[in-house]
C-alpha cells in the first residue's frame, strides 16, 4: 500500500460531562469553530511550549526568559498604581523587553514584518490574546491585558513602530502609521 492510501488512523477522547459542557458553550458562542479546531489548537498550544522545560506548577522557561501564568486581576492590579496617562509608556517598555526576549530566545526578528506571524503566534500561545495584520492595522482580539494604550505602547515597543489607536475597547484596533 501506498503511503497516501494508508488509512486515517482515528482517535476517540473521552470527555467528562463538564468538560464537554464547557466546550459546546465556546462553539455556541463563536469562541471555537469547531471540537477538532480546538483540538488541534491545544495540541499547537502544548507543542509550542517547550513542556520539556516546564518547572511545576505553571512556570517554564523559553531561552533567557522565565515565562510564568499569572492572571489578569494581578496585571489590572498593578495598572491601578501607575497613572493612566503613563500606561502607552509602560506598555513600550514592555514590548521592547519582550522583543529582546523573543530575539535572543526563538531567533525572531520582531522589527521586521516578515516576522510577525511568528510573533504574533508566540504571542497567542503565551496567553496575550489573539493578533492579526490586516492591510495597515493590527487587531487584538480577545487581549489579556484589557487596556487599549498598554497594548499600543507594546505594540509599538515590541514591533518598532508608531501606532494610532483606533478603538478603546475590544478588540483593539490600531492603524500602523510609520514603520
Amino acid at each position: 500500500m501506498k503511503d497516501e492510501e494508508k488509512p486515517i488512523k482515528r482517535t476517540t477522547i473521552i470527555l467528562d460531562e463538564e468538560e464537554r459542557k464547557y466546550i459546546d458553550q465556546l462553539i455556541r458562542e463563536g469562541k471555537e469553530p469547531g471540537i477538532k479546531p480546538l483540538i488541534s489548537k491545544m495540541l499547537d498550544v502544548y507543542r509550542s511550549m517547550m513542556i520539556y522545560d516546564w518547572k511545576y506548577p505553571g512556570e517554564y522557561y523559553c531561552g533567557i526568559s522565565r515565562i510564568a501564568f499569572v492572571n489578569a486581576e494581578l496585571i489590572s492590579t498593578f495598572l491601578q498604581y501607575i497613572p493612566r496617562e503613563k500606561w502607552w509608556e509602560v506598555g513600550r517598555k514592555a514590548g521592547e523587553v519582550l522583543r529582546v526576549s523573543l530575539e535572543a530566545s526563538l531567533n525572531l526578528k520582531a522589527e521586521e514584518r516578515k516576522d510577525w506571524p511568528n510573533v504574533f503566534k508566540r504571542l497567542r500561545i503565551q496567553g496575550f490574546g489573539d493578533i492579526y495584520l490586516r492591510d495597515k492595522y493590527i487587531v487584538v482580539k480577545a487581549p489579556f491585558i484589557d487596556s487599549f494604550e498598554v497594548w499600543g505602547g507594546l505594540l509599538e515597543g515590541l514591533l518598532g513602530v508608531r501606532l494610532d489607536a483606533k478603538t478603546v475597547s475590544s478588540p483593539f484596533v490600531y492603524e500602523i502609521v510609520e514603520d
